[in-house]
C-alpha cells in the first residue's frame, strides 16, 4: 500500500531528545527468570510456538486493518480522555487515518512497576518506526480498569537505602470489584507522604501528588500520571470502562453470549494442542467457563459468568454469576440496556480492544503473549483475523553504585539472575578470599578432580558395578570440598560483613526475591531519580535491535 493512502504526515509529538543515552547490553531473553517455555519459543521464532498464533509475522505487521464504522465516535472519545495539548498531534493523526500499536495494564498504586513505561515505551517506538517507514502510527495505552484483583494493585515497591519498601493501600472495598472505579479516600495521604520520603521531592512526586488525590479514582489518577510521563512522546490513555465504549464494542460481547459453547470447545481443544506441543495454558478454561463477567448491579462486584446445564425449561443453558441467574435472552437484554454492566475475560478482552481500534500491532508482556496462543481461536472465529503480537521491552536499569558493586565483585548480570541471595551473597565473599586461600583451594579442587577421574576410569574398567559404587562415593568427596569453599565463604563473610550487605543491596536492585526487577520496582522511583526525560531514552532504547531479548541499562 502506498503512501498516499495513510495519513499525509506522521503524528505531530513533542519529543525530548537525551543524550547521551545510557550504555545498553542486550541478552538473550533466557537470561531472565519465571519466563513459560511457550513465550521463550515465541520469542525465538519457533515454528511450533508461532503456530498458535495464526501464523502471523509480528515483524511484519504495519499493514493495518480496515477502520470499523465506529472510528470517528471512538476518536472523540479519545480526544475527551486526552485533552492536552501533547495529544492533540496524536488524535489528529487517527482522524487522518494512522494505525494504532496498543499495549495496556491493570491500573495500580502510584504508577505501578517499572514494566508499565516499559510496556507504553515499546508501543510508541514501533509507531514511530512505523511512522518513520511513511505508514503513520500512534500508540495507545489501554487502562484495564476493570480488572478486580485489588491486592495486586493496591501496593508499590520502591527502592531506599539498598532496601525496598512496600507501601499499601489499606482501603479495602467491600465486594470484587473493578478497580479502576474505586475511589481514593483520606488513606492516600500518609501513603503521598511516605513516597516522598522514599523518593524524594521530583516532578514525579509533584504529579503523584496531584494525580492520586482523595476523590479521584485508580483508573483517573493511573492515567493522569502516565499522560503527564508520556506526554512529550504522544501516548494516548484510554478506559474503556464507559457505557458508551462497552455499547460500540457489543457485537463482541455478544458473540461471546449466542457463541458461549462454541467458543469453550473450541478453547478446550486449543489446550490440548498446546498441551501436546509441550506446552501449557495460561489462562484456566473448562466446560462451564465463559468469556465473560457480569458486573452485580447492586455491589458492583465483577462476577464471573459460567454456563449451566441445558434443561427442558432452559434449552439454550443458564449462565450464573455469584447468586443471580439469567438465560441468555436475559444477558441480551442486560447487553442492550446496560452494556457496561458486562465484561470481558483476559482471553476475549484482546479480541475486544482490537475491534474497537482495529489494531495494527498488539505489544504485551510474557504472560500476556503467551495467552495470546489461546486468544488466536477467538480472534479468527470472531474478527476472522489475528492481530499481530510482539514482547515488550524488558530491562533491567543498573544504577551506578549497584555497577560499582558488580565491578567490585566481578559479577555479571546473569551470574546474578542464576543466584539465590545466599548464594549470592557466597559467591561475593568466596571472591573476596586472600588470593592465597583462592589459589589454595583452587589447587585442591582441581587435584581432586583430576585425581577422581582417573581413578573412576580404572575403577570402571574394572567393573560396572565398582565403577557405580566409586561414583557414588566421589561424589560425596567432591561434595566435601564444596563444602570446604563454603566454610572458607562463611567465614569471610562473617569476617567483612560488608559484604553481605553488597550481596543483599544488589540481589534488592536487580533480582528482588527472585524476580525481574521491573516485576517489583515502583516506575514512580526511576521518574524521580531520572526524570520524565526518561520515558524518551525508553522509547530510544525500545527501537533497537533488542526486541525480543533482556535488555541491561548502565545510567
Amino acid at each position: 500500500m502506498s503512501r498516499s493512502e495513510h495519513a499525509p504526515g506522521p503524528p505531530v509529538q513533542t519529543t525530548l531528545r537525551v543524550d547521551p543515552l545510557p550504555t545498553a547490553e542486550c541478552h538473550p531473553i533466557t537470561v531472565a527468570p519465571g519466563m513459560s517455555r511457550l513465550f521463550l519459543d515465541y520469542c525465538s521464532g519457533e515454528p511450533a510456538a508461532r503456530r498458535f498464533y495464526g501464523g502471523s509475522d509480528p515483524e511484519r505487521w504495519q499493514q493495518r486493518p480496515a477502520p470499523a464504522a465506529h472510528r470517528t465516535e471512538l476518536i472523540d472519545i479519545l480526544a475527551r480522555q486526552n485533552p492536552g495539548a501533547t495529544a492533540a498531534g496524536s488524535i489528529e493523526a487517527l482522524r487522518q487515518g494512522a494505525g494504532a500499536v496498543l499495549t495496556g495494564q491493570q491500573v495500580g498504586l502510584f504508577g505501578g512497576p517499572l514494566f508499565v513505561p516499559l510496556k507504553a515505551a515499546t508501543a510508541l517506538a514501533r509507531a514511530r518506526s512505523a511512522t518513520e517507514a511513511g505508514r503513520p502510527h500512534v500508540g495507545i495505552f489501554w487502562l484495564a480498569s476493570e480488572d478486580h484483583d485489588f491486592a495486586e494493585i493496591n501496593n508499590v515497591e520502591f527502592p531506599f537505602r539498598r532496601e525496598l519498601r512496600k507501601l499499601v493501600y489499606g482501603t479495602t472495598p467491600q465486594a470484587a470489584v473493578p478497580v479502576g472505579g474505586i475511589v481514593l479516600d483520606g488513606a492516600i495521604e500518609p501513603l503521598l507522604e511516605a513516597a516522598g520520603e522514599l523518593i524524594g521531592w521530583s516532578d514525579a512526586l509533584e504529579a503523584l501528588n496531584e494525580a492520586y488525590q482523595p476523590g479521584r479514582t485508580f483508573a483517573q489518577a493511573f492515567g493522569d500520571f502516565y499522560r503527564r510521563a508520556f506526554g512529550a512522546q504522544g501516548l494516548l490513555v484510554f478506559d474503556a470502562c464507559s457505557r458508551e465504549v462497552h455499547g460500540m464494542g457489543a457485537p463482541i460481547l455478544r458473540e461471546a453470549i449466542t457463541r458461549a459453547d462454541e467458543f469453550t470447545a473450541r478453547l478446550l481443544e486449543r489446550d490440548k494442542e498446546l498441551k501436546s506441543a509441550g506446552y501449557h495454558s495460561q489462562v484456566l478454561v473448562s466446560e462451564r467457563s465463559s468469556l465473560l463477567f457480569l458486573i452485580d448491579k447492586k455491589s458492583g462486584a465483577r462476577n464471573a459468568l459460567k454456563r449451566l446445564a441445558e434443561s427442558a425449561e432452559e434449552p439454550d443453558g443458564m449462565w450464573q454469576a455469584g447468586r443471580e441467574r439469567c438465560s441468555t435472552a436475559d444477558l441480551l437484554g442486560i447487553l442492550e440496556s446496560e452494556p457496561e454492566r458486562i465484561s470481558p475475560s483476559a482471553l476475549l478482552r484482546p479480541v475486544f480492544q482490537d475491534y474497537l481500534f482495529s489494531t495494527s500491532l498488539t505489544i504485551g508482556g510474557p504472560a500476556e503473549v503467551a495467552y495470546f496462543a489461546q486468544s488466536q481461536v477467538l480472534f479468527e472465529g470472531i474478527l476472522g483475523r489475528m492481530t499481530p503480537a510482539q514482547p515488550r521491552f524488558s530491562a533491567t536499569v543498573v544504577e551506578p553504585d549497584i555497577a560499582e558493586l558488580l565491578r567490585r565483585h566481578e559479577l555479571t548480570l546473569d551470574r546474578v539472575y542464576s543466584e539465590t541471595l545466599d548464594g549470592l551473597t557466597q559467591l561475593v565473599a568466596a571472591r573476596a578470599l586472600p588470593i592465597d586461600g583462592k589459589r589454595k583451594l583452587s589447587a585442591a579442587g582441581n587435584g581432586l578432580d583430576q585425581e577422581l577421574t582417573a581413578l573412576l576410569e580404572w575403577m570402571h574398567a574394572m567393573d560396572a558395578g565398582l565403577g557405580r559404587s566409586a561414583d557414588t562415593a566421589a561424589s560425596k568427596m567432591r561434595y566435601q570440598m564444596n563444602r570446604l569453599r563454603r566454610l572458607a565463604a562463611r567465614f569471610q563473610t562473617q569476617k567483612e560483613e560488608s559484604l553481605g550487605r553488597h550481596a543483599q543491596a544488589i540481589h534488592n536492585a536487580l533480582i528482588p526475591g527472585g524476580h525481574l526487577q521491573e516485576r517489583v520496582h515502583g516506575a514512580a522511583w526511576y521518574y524521580a531519580r531520572h526524570g520524565f526525560e526518561l520515558s524518551e531514552m525508553l522509547v530510544e532504547r525500545a527501537m533497537e535491535a533488542c526486541m525480543a531479548g533482556h535488555t541491561t541499562l548502565w545510567m
